[in-house]
């Protein structure tokens, strides 16, 4: 065999690899993308199971005479802005992140108020509905959480894969972007200061 041969035969043997490396990577980074997605919408049923238990579990405190309406009416356009505030899955940026979280902190502000606020109802206390209900939201909120979790995981596995070379200048290339996760809330790292 000739040299010019032999040289051609590795040309073409190094550009197979790197094409059948570089299809390899990039339906790598279409995969986790994918999974990044999936697991946001996991989070959003999640929230919206919550969101969907509210008025639930607003009318079965209406019935309760004397509770205090400003506490219902909290819960009630807490759920109607965090119901309007929406991320695209595709286009997970941070600003829009602290948009939503922002929205559903509002929620369970509110919904921890009503809570709180329960304690000094006996006969609602009693209400074998309004316990279902108060069952039912604990278990959506454990929900929520680990939804937030799986979503974290993620996006750290397909941020580690965008940013690790030689992956980096494919993601580069096809327009895959680090995208972000969920963060705890600012003072959350101080325990909050209890009074009796």
């Amino acid at each position: 065999m000739k040299a010019g041969s032999i040289l051609t035969i590795v040309i073409v043997a190094v550009l197979a690899f790197v094409l059948v490396r570089g299809c390899s990577g990039y339906n790598g980074l279409v995969a986790q993308d994918e999974i990044v997605k999936e697991k946001w919408n996991n989070v959003q049923s999640d929230y919206q199971r919550r969101a969907d238990l509210i008025p639930s579990l607003v009318n079965t405190v209406k019935g309760e005479v004397n509770f205090e309406q400003q506490t219902l009416i909290g819960v009630i356009e807490a759920r109607a802005k965090a119901t309007q505030v929406k991320v695209d899955p595709s286009n997970i940026t941070p600003e829009k992140l602290a948009e939503f979280q922002q929205a559903q902190s509002g929620v369970s502000g509110a919904l921890g108020r009503l809570l709180a606020v329960v304690e000094n109802y006996p006969n609602l206390k009693a209400n074998e509905g309004f316990r279902n209900l108060q069952v039912q939201l604990e278990g959506t909120e454990n929900r929520i959480k680990v939804a937030r979790n799986d979503f974290n995981t993620a996006v750290k596995d397909y941020n580690t894969q965008v940013r690790s070379f030689p992956m980096n200048i494919l993601a580069g290339m096809f327009g895959f972007k680090q995208k972000a996760g969920f963060a705890a809330e600012p003072g959350s790292d101080k325990a909050p200061e209890v009074k009796f």
